[in-house]
């Protein structure tokens, strides 16, 4: 294997970010197993070609923002170096052309629908599959894709938390059972919560790029004072719809399993409140914390129906 072909792989691999598909992918089985557990029904094929679509809207997300984020991105480099924020610098590093994401991510949306079809007409999934996967790909895609490009309306954040948080439950669960469970509709909220303060936290090292470019996320529309009491109450709602979830049904083994989490999502508030974000070394380490949170919110959830 030549060394070039070695760097355009390693480039692929950094544009495509696989480490973030977990924080899609948990929820997706858990969904799953919850459909499992509550009605016996489960189906392996279908399982694996719902991730492989759930993967396939992530990096149709990811590509769409490498392409339309690329002004802020080349500046949110000279600014930091935090691997939570600023986009993977692939573009901006010359490793490939600037157009190639936009096309990858429309032939990963035409994949992902082409799944949708398979699994509603060729799996007979419901009537309601087709509509689920289109209310996470077209956020998705248009999160930053002109001219609608959801992230600078102050909306993108709250339809990351829905298509991350209830979506990839409901949806996983209904492609199994061909229902969705009214649980489900309690569950995602501290999962939505979690990845929702992923998304905002990571937006505070890219805020003066987005500033810059007119960007107007919700950062850059309340500021980073404001900011930071948003943080501080998604993070108190996150613990908190996990810690009285066994008052909805959830088995109450989920308040132990998320006792490590909740330890750590209270140092990330602890360090905010002491202002440690407004260091970028500090900032990078608590972003990189608030990912564990999230995953560990899911995370607890299956472990407790299991």
């Amino acid at each position: 294997m030549t060394g070039n072909f070695k760097q355009k792989l390693l480039g692929w691999f950094i544009l495509s970010r696989p480490p973030f598909h977990s924080v899609g992918v948990l929820p997706f089985i858990l969904g799953t197993f919850m459909a499992y557990r509550m009605t016996g029904a489960f189906n392996p094929e279908v399982l694996a070609l719902g991730v492989c679509g759930v993967i396939l809207i992530m990096l149709s997300t990811y590509h769409s923002g490498e392409y339309f984020d690329l002004r802020e991105n080349a500046i949110s480099a000279r600014i930091h170096q935090n691997q939570f924020a600023g986009g993977t610098r692939v573009i901006i590093e010359g490793r490939m052309p600037a157009g190639v994401p936009l096309w990858t991510s429309i032939i990963a949306l035409v994949f992902a629908l082409l799944i949708g079809i398979v699994l509603q007409f060729v799996y007979k999934t419901g009537p309601w599959t087709l509509v689920l996967g289109c209310l996470g790909a077209l956020p998705g895609f248009f999160y930053s894709t002109e001219p609608v490009r959801l992230v600078k309306r102050g909306l993108g954040e709250l339809f990351i938390g829905f298509c991350y948080g209830w979506l990839p439950v409901a949806s996983s669960y209904y492609i199994q059972a061909s229902e969705i469970a009214p649980v489900i509709h309690w569950l995602w909220l501290p999962i939505g919560f979690s990845i929702f303060n992923v998304i905002f936290l990571n937006e505070f090292p890219d805020y003066e790029a987005d500033v810059a470019t007119g960007k107007k996320n919700l950062l850059a529309r309340i500021g980073k004072k404001n900011g930071r009491v948003v943080y501080i109450v998604f993070n108190l709602l996150t613990c908190l719809g996990m810690l009285v979830s066994p008052a909805f049904g959830i088995p109450f083994k989920v308040v132990y399993f998320y006792l490590p989490f909740t330890v750590i999502a209270l140092f990330i508030l602890y360090q905010v409140l002491k202002n440690r974000h407004d260091e970028a070394r500090w900032l990078e380490i608590l972003c990189g914390l608030n990912i564990a949170v999230s995953l560990g919110t899911s995370l607890a959830f299956i472990l407790a129906y299991i």
